[in-house]
């Protein structure tokens, strides 16, 4: 392969990992309570009570 070849394809790659390393980086945890945990696991719960009914 070409010189330029390379060069693109380290951009590229460069380009990826420094976004990954960003994005990991800036995440951060929801801060959530009890009652909102429960929620979020009831609804999941019927949604996963709904997908297997479906099949």
């Amino acid at each position: 392969m070409p010189w330029y070849a390379w060069l693109i394809l380290a951009l590229a790659l460069g380009s990826i990992v420094g976004s990954l390393m960003a994005l990991r980086s800036t995440s951060r945890k929801i801060p959530l309570t009890e009652e909102q945990k429960r929620q979020i696991a009831k609804r999941n719960a019927e949604a996963d009570a709904r997908d297997a009914q479906d099949r």
